[in-house]
């Protein structure tokens, strides 16, 4: 149902009911979305507004779309709403991280299993206690993807913040303390990466009940470049766009099955 702000259509992300398809991939960049939907057959732009950016085509047969959300949670959130208002109801998030684990390296998948939980837009949906977790059709499409293309790749749990330099220049912020102390502890805990939008993601997914799950390219290792070790970034988030798009091709197949 659209809001009452725009009763014709989705007020952020100007799309109605019919103009996506039930399986979404999910880039933050803008950017992305052209690349990813020269992926899919006969697609053609839907809508752009503000940081999203809609385009739909089909793969197998059946429609699918690639929706950027913008950097964080808010919009994030917005973005997964809109598109399950319109019918969609499975969502692969790609994406970018910084690898916290010094055996993650630049160039790596991660697929994430769960997410740490510091963003705010996650507790307007759920008391901080209910986890955020992926879908497991999705992880288990994404893993077998990730094996077949024999790209590198970890499973494991991210961890989510909102302050992208809270994260890397922690010392300039008067809670620092508290901002390393926990990085810290995700790195004791054995999180593999850092990223900005899975936690929210996962929390609106579950309680809206949808199918979620993310696939992120390790761009560098603060980690590593604190212990001295090399650290190559990469920025060719190619691998990971073929790697969604394959697990999205499997949960199609997977969901033909079960018809």
């Amino acid at each position: 149902m659209p809001t009452v702000y725009s009763p014709n259509e989705e007020f952020h992300l100007k799309i109605k009911p019919g103009d996506v398809g039930e399986y979404v991939i999910l880039p933050g960049d803008p950017g992305r979305c052209e690349h990813i939907a020269q992926l899919f057959d006969d697609s053609h732009k839907v809508a752009a507004n503000r940081e999203f950016i809609t385009y739909t085509g089909t793969l197998d047969d059946v429609k699918v779309s690639v929706v950027s959300t913008g950097i964080g949670g808010p919009s994030a959130a917005i973005a997964l709403e809109e598109l399950i208002h319109c019918g969609a109801h499975t969502f692969i998030r790609v994406g970018t991280s910084g690898g916290i684990q010094p055996e993650v390296l630049s160039g790596d998948l991660v697929i994430a299993t769960s997410a740490v939980r510091m963003d705010g837009t996650g507790t307007e949906y759920a008391p901080i206690e209910y986890p955020a977790v992926a879908h497991f059709d999705v992880i288990h499409a994404l893993q077998y993807a990730a094996s077949a293309s024999g790209q590198r790749f970890h499973i494991g749990v991210v961890q989510c913040k909102d302050s992208f330099y809270g994260q890397h220049e922690p010392e300039t912020m008067p809670v620092c303390p508290e901002l390393t102390d926990k990085w810290n502890a995700w790195l004791k805990c054995g999180a593999l990466a850092s990223e900005m939008e899975s936690a929210t993601l996962f929390i609106v997914a579950a309680v809206r009940r949808v199918r979620i799950g993310t696939i992120l390219l390790v761009l560098g290792n603060q980690t590593r470049r604190a212990m001295g070790l090399e650290d190559i970034q990469v920025h060719d988030t190619a691998s990971c766009i073929h790697v969604a798009v394959d697990a999205l091709r499997r949960l199609i197949a997977a969901d033909r099955k079960q018809l």
